[in-house]
């Protein structure tokens, strides 16, 4: 039997309940249903498909609890919530994804993800489904919850739409992206929110297109509460996008959530993996520049050194200024 000198912190996890056995305190959460399928990033992360353990989660939760001044109790079957709610700890395991609990990179995850389960939790069904709102990410996105919460998958393998809402955190227009195993929690199906957000997508979506028939050389805006990203969603928006022409094909830069560029002819080929570099994890969009056709939203291929092309290339001409000559 070992002794407590040579795991200290196992049995310090173990007195703090005494009713929970060794052997429960060791199994493995199975939730294998909500594990995202995107890495949520950070952390070295467990092996695939290996569960962590409740006494790993255990420790996280009073670390999160201290560290965050959240009000948790563990429990057998979950985690206590200040409002009676008990989260199991199914939950708990998906909400971190691929990070591993012991690691600090998983603390904010967990904090994040609970008090958007505070926000949640108190609100209606009827409340939520008036605020549903589609949400585009790039696959791989530090906000992607997984494959799980991905109504539709936009040709081209880069951009995923899903259901948020918008007005349930401190900011009344941000939309939030429910996190991985959230919506189980709470008990709510978005899918039937979806069509919906669909029909708001759309008409967001011809709206933007009218804008830009209007001004085609501004850059592109978000629409009401659709993000630029969400925006290439629209399949109204991608048809004004990719013209009328032979090619039918547009190439963009979006390196944020909220802003786009459509003449790449007179844009540093470097500027795209520049701002997206600079940008917030949470605000970046794509990093490489897009291809837009009626059915489909690529990124670019890889390779290639934009700086030095930019060095090479030639200023573009400007098209307002005729050229000048001098004697």
């Amino acid at each position: 039997m070992s002794h407590p000198e040579q795991h200290p912190e196992r049995f310090h996890v173990i007195t703090l309940r005494s009713s929970v056995s060794l052997a429960q305190g060791s199994r493995s959460v199975t939730g294998a249903g909500y594990r995202s399928s995107v890495g949520t990033g950070g952390g070295r992360g467990r092996a695939t498909g290996a569960a962590p353990s409740v006494v790993a989660l255990r420790r996280l939760v009073l670390a999160v609890s201290v560290l965050q001044d959240l009000d948790l109790m563990p429990g057998d079957d979950g985690v206590e919530m200040p409002s009676g709610r008990v989260v199991s700890w199914d939950a708990i395991a998906a909400a971190l994804g691929n990070l591993d609990p012991d690691e600090a990179a998983a603390r904010p995850v967990l904090a994040r993800w609970l008090r958007e389960l505070s926000w949640l939790s108190w609100r209606s069904p009827d409340d939520l489904s008036q605020r549903a709102r589609p949400v585009g990410l790039p696959r791989g996105h530090v906000l992607h919850p997984g494959s799980d919460w991905v109504r539709r998958a936009v040709h081209g393998r880069a951009l995923d739409i899903g259901v948020g809402f918008v007005g349930i955190g401190p900011d009344p227009d941000e939309v939030v992206v429910p996190r991985a195993g959230l919506m189980q929690a709470v008990g709510c199906d978005p899918r039937l929110w979806w069509p919906a957000c669909r029909s708001y997508l759309e008409d967001m979506g011809m709206l933007a297109a009218s804008r830009h028939e209007m001004h085609p050389d501004r850059p592109i805006h978000p629409m009401g509460d659709c993000d630029v990203v969400t925006l290439l969603g629209s399949r109204a928006f991608r048809t004004t996008l990719a013209g009328k022409d032979s090619a039918r094909m547009r190439a963009a830069a979006v390196p944020t959530r909220r802003r786009g560029w459509l003449d790449l002819s007179r844009t540093d080929p470097a500027f795209a993996l520049a701002a997206a570099s600079l940008a917030d994890p949470e605000e970046r969009g794509f990093e490489r520049p897009l291809l837009i056709t009626v059915d489909e939203v690529a990124l670019a291929r890889s390779g290639g050194d934009p700086v030095l092309q930019a060095i090479r290339d030639g200023a573009a001409p400007d098209p307002v200024l005729p050229s000048v000559r001098y004697r």
